[in-house]
């Protein structure tokens, strides 16, 4: 069984990945009915943070269904990101967790990020300073390295562990790769395979398959897989991963009645969350997922992505329904 400092997160986690104008609430609460067993917050700046900065003090809401859940931070000055760790403990995380490997120009070119991964002297004393100034189990995620011939994985999860972070999920890529090309989760294996390592190590990185979450349980031998863009709109990857754990067997995929009913939930819930603009806004990426594979949906995906009006996307949801109803994904 996992742990994360003291909180047991089952045999092989699901973990909901962090990412921008993805993960927030209403999302995550989606994936965690279907199974996700950790959620965590979009990534959150420190520098937003201790300016008041209305956007990224938004991202501190959590709720109690979703737990556990974590609020992830990003930055690379010392003094902001204790700061902010103070500011997040008030919103009641069960984890605080240190972005260290998105790729992002913006986020890297203020050494923040995987730009950190260029000092890791920087990387270390930034969790250690976190660790010792919160009570909460501090995690952290990165890449395998800036480019190939700068990966020090090995050495920096070590390093990481002897200052008390409690977790370290890896994305297969180094910063110079993006999100291109395969990942490549040897490296990982050889992190988690260290005989020095007694903290969980979380895969990341084209889990976009229930073979392939297998794969990195079995074959890797890893503690958990943190799913991202398999995710987004298609909260049901979860469920999907656990009966084929428990089974062997593909899960049938979600009827059309159980997409529309979603979409229309996510749609309310951001809309509840964040206003009608914002919401209607932010949910438009998921609809392409909760209706891929239906023919001749072009028509009812741009009413879906081009209106600003909630009213006129709950309409083509609706007509979504009458239109194809009976139809069944394979």
């Amino acid at each position: 069984m996992a742990k994360i400092g003291d909180i047991d997160v089952g045999e092989f986690p699901l973990l909901l990945a962090p990412m921008e104008d993805v993960s927030d609430p209403p999302f995550r609460a989606l994936c965690k009915e279907q199974g996700a067993d950790v959620v965590y917050t979009e990534f959150i700046s420190s520098e937003g943070l201790i300016r008041d900065a209305a956007k990224s003090v938004m991202k501190l809401d959590i709720y109690e269904k979703e737990r556990p859940v974590g609020i992830q931070i990003f930055g690379a000055n010392l003094e902001s990101m204790l700061e902010s760790v103070e500011i997040v403990e008030k919103s009641g995380p069960d984890i605080i967790d240190i972005n260290f490997g998105c790729p992002v120009k913006k986020v890297v070119s203020k050494g923040a990020g995987a730009g950190i991964l260029k000092d890791i002297d920087l990387m270390v004393s930034l969790t250690e300073a976190m660790v010792k100034h919160t009570k909460l189990p501090v995690t952290v995620k990165t890449r395998l390295g800036w480019d190939h011939d700068s990966i020090k994985i090995l050495e920096v999860a070590e390093r990481l562990q002897d200052v008390g972070c409690k977790a370290i999920s890896i994305h297969g890529r180094t910063r110079a790769q993006m999100y291109k090309g395969e990942a490549d989760w040897r490296p990982i294996a050889e992190v988690k395979n260290n005989p020095r390592m007694h903290i969980p190590v979380f895969g990341n990185g084209d889990v976009d398959t229930p073979e392939r979450a297998v794969e990195m349980r079995d074959e890797y031998g890893l503690d958990g897989a943190m799913i991202g863009r398999a995710s987004i709109g298609n909260p049901w990857f979860f469920r999907e991963v656990k009966h084929y754990f428990k089974t062997g067997e593909h899960l049938a995929p979600p009827t059309l009645q159980e997409r529309v009913e979603a979409a229309r939930r996510h749609l309310q819930m951001s809309i509840d969350w964040k206003g009608e603009k914002l919401g209607v806004f932010e949910t438009r990426r998921h609809y392409t997922n909760y209706f891929k594979g239906i023919p001749h949906f072009k028509e009812y995906r741009m009413k879906m992505v081009t209106s600003d009006d909630a009213a006129d996307v709950f309409k083509a949801f609706d007509e979504v329904e009458r239109d194809f109803a009976g139809y069944e994904f394979v």
